[in-house]
């Protein structure tokens, strides 16, 4: 439900279980992006949620000011040396005037006011500043694996998605993005899962959450079900791989 503000919280009933079992995006984004601002003074990390992408950012710049509407996901957010955290809309940071450097928008596009960002993002930006936003697309393990996810996350919590999810089904690319447009070629997120870890990130999605919560029971105990005989030893790692999706304007 929307508080006062009109603000929907999707995530802050699983902010911990973001925190805990969301996937880290590569260090060589960070050093690409970074590299790409025409300096390293200031960024700004909107829609920051726990930080992750915050903190692999204050590595490379000098201060990263990281916003988010949500007090659970600000509760939940890791402090960082260089990270300054604040609740903030997409459409009013406290920032002033061409201040920044860099703005990035990590997983977290689709769920904002994306032309009020956009203008937020002009206002802030320095010249030939930097906007970089990213996505993921659903994950893949393995050919016996694979399917069985693709079912759940189209047939058992589809009907759950928010419409504006899709977005990150096309990486982004139907979205306008009024910049200098520049070519860039990001690496793929990967982590190794137990059966455990892997089942807690897929509770985080929105829509296992909603699915959860209308039908009073947990969706995740099928798919437990139908990937234990496959995966192999609970405690078995498995190479989980994330194509990502970049877009990156210049002012």
């Amino acid at each position: 439900m929307p508080d006062k503000d009109g603000f929907a919280d999707r995530f802050g009933a699983v902010a911990g279980d973001y925190a805990l079992f969301r996937p880290t995006y590569p260090a060589g984004l960070f050093e690409l992006i970074a590299g790409l601002a025409p300096g390293r003074r200031v960024a700004w990390d909107c829609a920051t949620g726990n930080g992750q992408a915050a903190c692999a950012l204050a590595a490379h710049v000098g201060r990263v000011v990281a916003s988010d509407a949500s007090p659970a996901q600000l509760a939940a957010a890791r402090p960082c040396p260089g990270v300054f955290y604040v609740r903030a809309r997409a459409e009013a940071v406290p920032l002033p005037r061409a201040s920044t450097d860099l703005v990035t928008v990590a997983q977290a596009l689709h769920w904002l006011d994306i032309p009020a960002l956009w203008r937020e993002a002009r206002r802030v930006l320095v010249g030939d500043g930097i906007v970089a936003v990213w996505c993921y697309s659903l994950c893949r393990i393995a050919p016996e694996i694979d399917p069985i996810v693709d079912h759940f996350y189209t047939h058992i919590v589809g009907p759950f998605w928010a419409p504006q999810r899709a977005l990150t089904d096309t990486g982004y690319r139907t979205v306008p993005f009024p910049f200098i447009e520049l070519e860039v070629h990001p690496p793929d997120m990967i982590a190794e899962l137990t059966l455990a870890a892997f089942l807690g990130y897929i509770g985080t999605w929105s829509a296992t959450e909603a699915c959860r919560a209308a039908r009073r029971e947990d969706p995740l105990v099928l798919l437990r079900e139908a990937l234990r005989p496959l995966w192999g030893r609970d405690d078995r790692p498995r190479l989980v791989r994330w194509p990502l999706h970049l877009r990156v304007g210049r002012v």
